[in-house]
């Protein structure tokens, strides 16, 4: 009988595996994998950077229930801190706080487990989860045992890690640790930040990183919706990085046009580019863009995942023959 997976996407996709598995430790998934039988496999996290292009997946889910932070090493200004990989990474962030441990603050109100932002190298409001994490413990599918990989072995960049790349498959993510300070800086590089808190009336110099948090959560509300609510995975599309040559060309047609000098090149947001091109809050069939934040895909109810799949494509193409630029989805498309 087909496992649903409605409740395990946040757009609400009705899907259906063939079975559905959750472990609670790195034991129940070293018994669990020689039981699979060479069916096909796909782990996941919260469900939030997934689109189920088909109803069915023809094979069998896993989901880590691996619980729990514990501190491992601390020194005068830092702190390690080890992290299931089934932990919710908005409830993990909040508890940090609490213990007075800092770093991730810009990170609150993101869907999704922790396992899931070492693999995704989530970012936002200027901050990235690789730049706090010291290593990643692993199963290694092959062999079974696990692993201890370090920061620089996994080369994170802009939403990459060799977890997307050359090690696609080859690991599950069990555990990750982060290291975080014990005094806070409040990171205030995105314009957004620091103008929230004015609208608050939190002077920049005495902000606490409670008064971070709720910025972050009060501006990620207002122009993003509660997959909850309204189906979506959040941010759709990467925002493209083109050569300085580019987008050079590009401003001379489009004086306008956002722009941030990256080591790589230019960074040019895909939300601009996506209303430029006319889809902000318009649909096709049941699957829609949202109204207040063009990079947001949503479900306007009952929406399939061909829907949404046949959707980001219209948009993919549109700002490619107006931009001469392709936008690349975030989200993993099964």
């Amino acid at each position: 009988m087909a496992y649903p997976l409605t409740a395990h996407n946040t757009f609400g996709i009705a899907a259906t595996c063939n079975s559905f598995f959750e472990y609670a430790s790195v034991e129940e998934l070293q018994a669990l994998l020689p039981q699979l039988n060479q069916q096909r496999w796909l782990h996941i996290g919260a469900g939030s950077n997934l689109l189920f292009v088909h109803p069915h997946f023809d094979g069998v889910i896993l989901h880590s229930g691996i619980k729990g932070w514990e501190k491992i090493n601390e020194t005068d200004t830092t702190v390690d801190i080890r992290v299931g990989a089934g932990e919710e990474m908005d409830a993990f962030i909040a508890q940090m706080i609490v213990q007075g441990y800092y770093g991730l603050e810009n990170l609150s109100h993101i869907p999704g487990e922790v396992g899931a932002s070492a693999v995704q190298n989530v970012g936002a409001y200027g901050v990235e989860a690789g730049d706090f994490i010291v290593s990643v413990e692993a199963l290694e599918v092959a062999t079974q045992q696990v692993v201890t990989l370090q920061h620089d072995d996994c080369h994170y960049s802009y939403r990459f890690s060799e977890f997307k790349g050359n090690w696609r498959g080859k690991y599950i993510i069990t555990k990750v640790t982060f290291r975080l300070k014990k005094t806070f800086t409040p990171i205030l590089s995105h314009k957004s930040v620091p103008q929230r808190l004015a609208e608050l009336g939190i002077p920049l110099d005495t902000a606490r990183a409670t008064d971070l948090r709720k910025a972050i959560i009060d501006i990620r509300s207002a122009k993003l919706p509660d997959p909850k609510v309204i189906g979506s995975a959040g941010s759709f599309f990467m925002n493209p990085i083109v050569t300085p040559e580019v987008a050079k060309d590009l401003l001379e047609q489009f004086p306008n046009m956002p722009h941030y000098a990256m080591p790589n090149g230019v960074k040019i947001p895909a939300g601009w580019l996506i209303e430029q091109a006319e889809w902000k809050g318009k649909s096709l069939g049941n699957a829609g863009v949202h109204p207040q934040q063009a990079l947001v895909l949503i479900n306007k109810g009952g929406a399939t995942g061909e829907e949404v799949s046949h959707l980001a494509h219209t948009i993919q193409q549109d700002v490619k023959q107006k931009f001469g630029i392709m936008l690349h989805p975030e989200v993993m498309f099964l």
